[in-house]
């Protein structure tokens, strides 16, 4: 609240969590009109109307590189659909569509790179001036270095951060294990972004000679964001959920499983139950098999034939794609090709 209430001195629009956007009244049936969300990411949602395009295409972008990073795996993440808007319904979306609430390692992937998602898209959005109720950094600007001085327009990663946490944690205040891992892994997506901020510069000089250099605070591409949490949710940390009696009644909390092994830190993903293998279909457990899928037939992966397919084999069918083939560089300056039909064999598992 407190980062807000500046944001609002800042820009000169009243910001505050508890206050009406003042558009609200021109666009009522927005925020009402999307399913699944509960009161206080409604609120958040009136609040900053003219953010929530930002906020959907930064879950479509988490959904987009969850697709990316386990396309060769069992689990694929194809079950999820790019439409999928807003963060709380995606999340009730991903169960009913096969991805299961459950706190397996995979959910724990999802909710961070959604959130992570939702802070980037916000925070690209602000420096690209397409919302008003927010902008550039400007408190993060050190000394200048040697040969460079600050300039451009620093994106501010931690008014994204702070959109996301608001609006993503919204679903997660129940005192039991999920939420708590759920808000564990939320974070530790978020915090990915924070980390890996750094100086991004625009030459200047005769020439290109890049005599001085105007540099600024920058987010790292996505994709390295993914691959980041790629590897997190492979080195995930299982936990135990213990009960303790509060005066709201009992409340679970999570604790390393392995007392010798490295506690998870903040920017650990963590879960507590483990994966089931995704061989089968079974509506119970999110799974949708991995029959008929695509594989690598010459592959000892996790993308290959044996694996993927979970014993059962494959099958192999022939398939004729088109071509450009024998381009040829014309001085100057353009280039030619031929087209070509090629035969390729393709692998399904049975």
């Amino acid at each position: 609240t407190e980062y807000l209430t500046y944001y609002s001195s800042r820009q000169s629009v009243s910001l505050a969590l508890g206050q009406q956007y003042s558009s609200l009244g021109s666009q009522p049936i927005l925020c009402g009109s999307i399913p699944g969300l509960v009161p206080k990411q409604l609120r958040f949602c009136r609040n900053y109307i003219e953010i929530m395009p930002s906020v959907a295409e930064g879950v479509k972008l988490g959904i987009q590189e969850c697709q990316h990073q386990f396309r060769g795996r069992r689990w694929n993440c194809t079950t999820i659909k790019d439409n999928l808007a807003i963060f709380g319904p995606v999340l009730d979306k991903v169960k009913e569509a096969g991805i299961s609430f459950k706190p397996f390692t995979r959910s724990g992937f999802v909710h961070a790179i959604a959130s992570a998602g939702v802070a980037f898209a916000v925070t690209r959005s602000c420096a690209e001036g397409t919302s008003t109720m927010c902008g550039c950094d400007s408190h993060h600007k050190g000394p200048p270095g040697e040969g460079w001085k600050w300039g451009g327009c620093s994106e501010d990663a931690e008014f994204g951060v702070l959109v996301s946490r608001e609006f993503a944690d919204a679903r997660e205040n129940r005192p039991d294990a999920r939420s708590a891992m759920n808000r564990h892994n939320n974070e530790a997506g978020r915090m990915t972004i924070l980390e890996n901020m750094h100086l991004r510069c625009k030459c200047h000089g005769l020439s290109g000679s890049c005599e001085v250099k105007t540099c600024w605070w920058a987010q790292p591409d996505f994709r390295l964001l993914g691959d980041y949490l790629k590897d997190k949710y492979d080195s995930a940390s299982e936990m135990l959920v213990e009960k303790h009696r509060e005066s709201r009644g009992w409340v679970e909390t999570l604790r390393a499983k392995y007392a010798f092994f490295k506690h998870p830190t903040e920017r650990d993903l963590v879960y507590y139950e483990g994966s089931p293998n995704f061989c089968e279909p079974n509506p119970e457990t999110g799974s949708f098999g991995t029959r008929d899928r695509v594989c690598n037939v010459s592959s000892h992966g996790i993308e290959g034939c044996d694996l993927l397919c979970c014993g059962r084999g494959h099958n192999t069918r022939t398939e004729k794609r088109k071509e450009k083939c024998h381009c040829i560089f014309h001085w100057c300056c353009y280039v030619s090709c031929q087209e070509c039909v090629r035969v390729y064999d393709v692998h399904t598992c049975k």
